[in-house]
């Protein structure tokens, strides 16, 4: 599985395309908001002749799920997946979303729910998907154990974790999910978060100031 990254909106949200030799792929958190960010996304698709098979979200704040209708009406038919704890969160956003300057949001409806441990699968490739909660309710990760990769959203980032003073965010649930989900993993798997570089468990297990 190939990781390509693109940095979105004002936020510098990450989105994840993630691919494999079928030409299948998934689009992770699309924070595309202006039409060039938009037409970004869908000039590597086409140019790499992609397919998208499915639709991710890790969680649903507002710099991550700009894009979601696009990619829909871009990509018709498309399932489109949550975990059904961040449904409240997603909803939300059009209430919120012209006082933070982005009157042109257009909101859109999850198709289906993931559901932590069960294999989530798009052309040759299997996801696992693991329960994260604590930046937001419904937080999940995706990782893949063949190349090491793992898909982390605002969980944990480059010597820092995921902000908790959002409605729905717990502090120490978010300790308990970086051990338990993300710090289970192997020292070199790769972690490509929300917002920033990436880096791998190893270096947080050992660096992080808010694992220690």
């Amino acid at each position: 599985m190939t990781v390509s990254g693109f940095t979105f909106n004002a936020f510098s949200e990450n989105t994840y395309l993630l691919h494999d030799a079928s030409g299948a792929c998934a689009i992770v958190d699309p924070g595309c908001y202006e039409r060039a960010e938009q037409q970004a996304l869908q000039q590597y698709i086409k140019d790499h002749n992609l397919r998208v098979e499915l639709l991710l979200n890790t969680h649903c704040h507002i710099d991550h799920v700009f894009g979601n209708q696009f990619v829909l009406d871009t990509w018709p038919g498309t399932p489109f997946l949550i975990h059904q704890a961040d449904l409240a969160t997603l909803r939300a956003v059009p209430t919120y979303a012209p006082n933070y300057g982005f009157p042109l949001y257009n909101p859109a409806e999850p198709t289906g729910f993931l559901t932590p441990g069960e294999p989530l699968r798009f052309g040759e490739t299997e996801l696992e998907v693991r329960f994260a909660p604590g930046h937001a309710p419904g937080h999940v990760v995706f990782y893949h154990a063949p190349t090491k990769a793992v898909i982390g959203g605002d969980v944990l980032f480059r010597g820092s974790i995921g902000r908790t003073d959002l409605p729905g965010g717990d502090y120490d649930t978010l300790i308990r999910s970086i051990r338990e989900q993300l710090l289970t993993l192997p020292d070199d798997t790769t972690v490509y978060p929300g917002h920033g570089p990436a880096t791998t468990v190893g270096a947080e297990r050992v660096s992080n100031p808010f694992l220690r």
